[in-house]
């Protein structure tokens, strides 16, 4: 894992080797093994830190050339399958690094060609210098984070925002179009930031920057076209494949020369991860786990942790602990936190550096298999009772975060993304059933905000986080291979007919099974009391520090120009006594916190 910077540009840039430089340190924590950059004419300067994973020697740092010279790579992520990539081709490597191979693919077959091949998660600069293009490469699921700006005269991009801003070359504009979809959302989904001008290339997509730097891009890959419905299957040979299918993805992702483990919360997802990596890997594994002491799951983790012999590592964390690690990691993330659990997770990742630097996480479990009942089953819900709206109404109703009525109230800012994103969902949504589009709503927006999440809490202190359940091959297989019935499933049908008369957050877990197949699996390798207990996100007690976040509101958002005149005073009155209380102030706070650190000094600089 590492990070990547450069910068293209049809007139020499002045001082472009002490911006390549700067922009590299910006982004040290990514990759603290090694810090490399090469310019070409002044114009062209591929930037890396290096975070040794794959062939740790020197001699497999990047940048990295093609033995013709033709191409030059800066490469941040890893290609699980490079090995078996590299049999099918006619080259003479001077490593063992999966870099290598990228580009040795790219000038045997083409960039189309190798990324039809590759297996893994990936933000690639490639410039050809025989026709002097540039090509910006994002893998499938937008796993790894890749930003850029362009002008007229220059394009910068970066693994991360800052690495943009370091070059010295432009000057931040906050986007307070942002905002709204923040709140909604917990994230900014692509191609927007929180910054104007500031782009993320789309996940499964590349650009290809030509000399006079126009811009085409090209999406390769997207979720599949197939969403099985069937109800005519044979249960156990499908659990069979999806077994082989979810092996294959963990064991791809063990691949390492530098020690490995699993975060470990006591759930399913990360229990069966962690039962898989145990089973095959020669050495006691570490696990970790994280929480406070009004909240934890450590009754659930140790009985993983003892059933697979691990080396199982138990971290407490406070409220102040919690308060002043918040800003801190603001400023690694440049964007407001999304979730409350960053933080832990940042404190988690501190601690296991100190042992390994690739650990295996289980994101992307819930979106894969409809993991989450309250939001899953709202097509029932919505076929069984009073249907007043339309079906996506319905569902932005109940997905998003702070909801829009509250936004309308108190933001003083424009809603332009949110027209945007209806506008393209509705369109969607009158496509497919309504079943279906939850699965790819989640798969194209929703995961996405934990992939920025887990991405930061680990690079941050310079940890490559893998996450098996996001292998595209997985996804196709769950899409075109899962019946609908065996991702959601109920009890039975007494159930089914029962569950016609409640909503979603009153029955789900009780008269249906939610991931009904990933438990039913979980039976080979997982106790009972793991599999059979309900669903319980990442805790962290926000609603019993509620006072704490009222008086760091009233301290910091009362002369807030992107908020309604007395809008905190009127907030604070109206979500106290709601659920989600805490985490929604939480949510105000991370946006003047993120705005006060970026757009308060000046980053320009000849």
């Amino acid at each position: 894992m590492c990070g990547i910077n450069g910068f293209y540009s049809k007139t020499n840039i002045l001082k472009a080797k002490e911006r390549i430089a700067k922009m590299n340190l910006a982004i040290n924590h990514r990759g603290p093994d090694a810090q490399c950059f090469s310019e070409y004419d002044k114009n062209v300067m591929l930037g890396h830190v290096r975070l040794s994973i794959i062939d740790v020697r020197s001699v497999a740092n990047q940048p990295m050339f093609t033995n013709s010279k033709k191409w030059g790579i800066v490469f941040n992520g890893e290609i699980y399958n490079f090995n078996e990539i590299k049999q099918e081709l006619n080259y003479s490597f001077i490593t063992n690094s999966d870099t290598e191979v990228i580009i040795a693919a790219v000038e045997e077959y083409g960039i189309d060609w190798f990324l039809s091949k590759a297996n893994g998660m990936f933000a690639i600069a490639l410039f050809n210098y025989d026709e002097e293009k540039l090509y910006l490469i994002r893998d499938r699921m937008g796993i790894k984070p890749f930003y850029y700006f362009k002008e007229d005269e220059k394009i910068i991009f970066s693994s991360e925002i800052k690495g943009i801003l370091s070059s010295g070359l432009i000057e931040p504009v906050f986007n307070e179009s942002a905002i709204d979809e923040y709140l909604g959302n917990r994230y900014i989904r692509a191609p927007y930031t929180f910054f104007k001008n500031i782009l993320q290339i789309k996940p499964g997509s590349y650009l290809e920057v030509n000399k006079d730097l126009s811009i085409t891009e090209k999406k390769y890959w997207d979720l599949p076209k197939e969403f099985n419905t069937s109800t005519s299957f044979k249960e156990e040979e499908i659990i069979a494949d999806f077994d082989q299918e979810l092996n294959k993805a963990i064991k791809y992702r063990l691949i390492s020369d530098v020690p490995l483990g699993t975060y470990l919360s006591g759930g399913v997802d990360s229990s069966i991860i962690t039962a898989i990596t145990a089973i095959n890997s020669e050495k006691k594994i570490n696990t970790y786990t994280i929480g406070f002491k009004e909240l934890n799951e450590f009754n659930y983790s140790n009985i993983i942790a003892d059933k697979y012999n691990t080396n199982h590592h138990e971290i407490l964390m406070d409220k102040d602990e919690y308060i002043d690690k918040w800003k801190e990691l603001i400023k690694y993330k440049d964007a407001p936190l999304g979730v409350p659990n960053e933080i832990p997770l940042a404190l988690m990742s501190t601690k296991l550096k100190e042992k390994i630097t690739v650990v295996l996480s289980g994101e992307g479990a819930d979106e894969l298999l409809g993991g989450y009942g309250r939001i899953f089953r709202l097509p029932f819900d919505y076929e069984n009772h009073t249907k007043e709206k339309s079906f996506y109404d319905t569902f932005i109703n109940n997905y998003e975060y702070v909801p829009r009525a509250l936004r309308d109230k108190v933001l003083n800012t424009t809603k332009e993304y949110r027209k945007i994103f209806d506008d393209e969902n509705i369109e969607t949504f009158s496509k497919h059933s309504n079943e279906e589009n939850i699965f790819r709503f989640f798969h194209k927006y929703h995961v996405k905000g934990l992939l920025q999440r887990v991405d930061m809490t680990t690079m941050q202190t310079s940890v490559e986080a893998r996450v098996p359940f996001l292998d595209h091959n997985l996804i196709e297989f769950s899409y075109k291979k899962i019946p609908y019935s065996l991702k959601l499933k109920w009890v039975n049908n007494t159930t089914k007919e029962e569950a016609k008369f409640k909503i979603a957050k009153d029955y789900s877990e009780v008269l249906d099974i939610p991931k009904y197949i990933l438990r039913k699996l979980s039976y080979k390798y997982l106790p009972k009391e793991i599999i059979e207990r309900k669903k319980v996100g990442f805790p962290v007690p926000l609603n019993n520090w509620f006072s704490n976040l009222e008086n760091l509101a009233k301290e910091n958002l009362l002369e807030s120009n992107w908020l309604k005149k007395e809008a905190i005073q009127d907030l604070i009155f109206k979500i106290k006594d709601e659920e989600r209380a805490g985490q929604i102030l939480w949510m105000f706070l991370n946006i003047e916190f993120f705005k006060d650190n970026y757009f308060n000094k000046n980053w320009k600089w000849d």
